[in-house]
């Protein structure tokens, strides 16, 4: 079989077969376009080239119909500001239009109508009497004549309202309480500005349960503003987790906490609850230091504690004690057949006792002081040094209950809440 033999043709045969310059030789030169001989376009062909100049500048008015603003850079630019301003012209009536103006009139155009989105809201305030006043300190001694010495016939609460009666000396002003106590107050612990404690301007009513609550001048991290006690009443238009922002007397705003709150409509009153419930409240104030006829966890008295823990449990009692004297219902105590003693299991849990005086002449039914059962055989009460308000146990046959006056039941225990 015979080889094939190697090619020496091909591609590269090819490139080695073209004419390669010799030296010395003379080289034919390659045609040039010279502009003397320019390409005929046919676009061009109406073109008069001895008139036409390249890049001769355009009457651009006359040869395109434009206007001067047109035809100038400026106007483009002026346009665009024109275009700008009108948009943001636009858009401000836009936000005046729903902010503003249709609140006021969509009122009117539906207004008889029964939509409830434009229903006007009605007011009706409570204290429209130039008299009334309300209370900015977070307790107020209400005094039996204008001198701190005189006898402190009760206290009243912060945002608490009481009518002025009239001015007095030493800085102090005569009042009257809502449940008809006349006395005397500092005159400085009163404002006359009554919103914070209309109950149509606010959305919630809130109630203190707890012994004392803080208010603070924001809702985390805050400055205390006041401190406020037991069945302090406070109105509310805000409500976030855990806090509310609470009305001030005179128009300021803090934050209270909702632990130890009862949160009402502005309208609606404390649901009554079983006896249990009074006593738990009663109990807070424990071991508290005695002040005459005070009502606050600072201090206490017996009539104090049982006015401000009947209230934040549902029934209204007067403050003093002789006219906690004549409330709820008198409980009947039978004594025991055989040894003629009194059967204090008769007395529950809750109930009211008025005592006389443990140095007593015989016969005498003055009421001395007042004690609450908080448990059989049990009792809250003055101490014997008069200091505290403290627990203290009884049994038949004990002094205690030879100085009985009259046992009121003002808390049911079938009450279920």
């Amino acid at each position: 079989m015979k080889k094939r033999e190697k090619s020496s043709g091909g591609i590269f045969k090819a490139l080695d077969d073209r004419k390669k310059p010799v030296i010395g030789e003379e080289v034919t030169p390659k045609p040039i376009r010279h502009i003397e001989r320019p390409v005929k376009l046919p676009f061009l062909t109406d073109l008069d080239e001895g008139s036409e100049k390249y890049g001769s500048a355009e009457d651009m008015q006359d040869k395109w119909g434009l206007s001067e603003k047109q035809a100038t850079l400026g106007g483009v630019k002026k346009r665009r500001l024109l275009g700008l301003a009108i948009a943001s012209a636009a858009f401000i009536l836009l936000i005046v239009g729903v902010f503003y103006i249709l609140p006021r009139v969509l009122p009117e155009l539906f207004r008889g109508t029964n939509i409830e989105l434009f229903v006007e809201p009605v007011i009706n305030y409570e204290f429209t009497d130039s008299d009334y006043r309300v209370v900015v300190n977070s307790t107020v001694a209400l005094m039996s004549a204008p001198a701190p010495d005189s006898a402190r016939l009760a206290e009243v609460l912060f945002n608490e309202p009481v009518k002025f009666v009239g001015n007095s000396d030493n800085g102090y002003c005569k009042i009257k309480t809502r449940d008809g106590l006349i006395g005397y107050v500092k005159a400085s612990s009163l404002i006359e500005d009554m919103k914070s404690i209309e109950p149509d301007e606010h959305q919630y009513k809130l109630i203190v349960s707890d012994p004392s609550k803080n208010i603070m001048t924001h809702a985390s991290n805050g400055t205390l503003i006041t401190k406020v006690m037991m069945n302090t009443v406070l109105y509310a238009d805000i409500k976030r987790e855990g806090v509310y922002q609470v009305a001030l007397p005179g128009g300021d705003k803090g934050w209270i906490g909702s632990s130890g709150v009862i949160e009402l409509s502005p309208r609606a009153s404390i649901e009554v609850v079983s006896s249990r419930y009074f006593v738990s409240s009663v109990l807070t104030f424990v071991n508290s230091k005695y002040i005459e006829n005070g009502m606050s966890i600072n201090g206490a008295s017996v009539n104090g504690v049982v006015y401000v823990c009947a209230e934040v449990n549902g029934i209204e009692l007067p403050r003093t004690m002789a006219e906690q004297a004549k409330a709820g219902t008198e409980v009947v105590l039978e004594p025991d057949a055989v040894t003629g003693q009194i059967m204090i299991d008769q007395i529950l849990p809750g109930d009211i006792l008025f005592l006389s005086n443990p140095k007593k002449a015989p016969g005498d039914k003055t009421i001395y002081e007042m004690a609450v059962c908080t448990d059989t055989g049990t009792l809250f009460m003055l101490s014997p040094a008069r200091t505290t308000v403290r627990l203290r146990n009884f049994q038949s046959g004990d002094e205690i209950c030879d100085r009985i006056i009259t046992v009121r039941r003002v808390f049911s225990s079938k009450v279920v809440n």
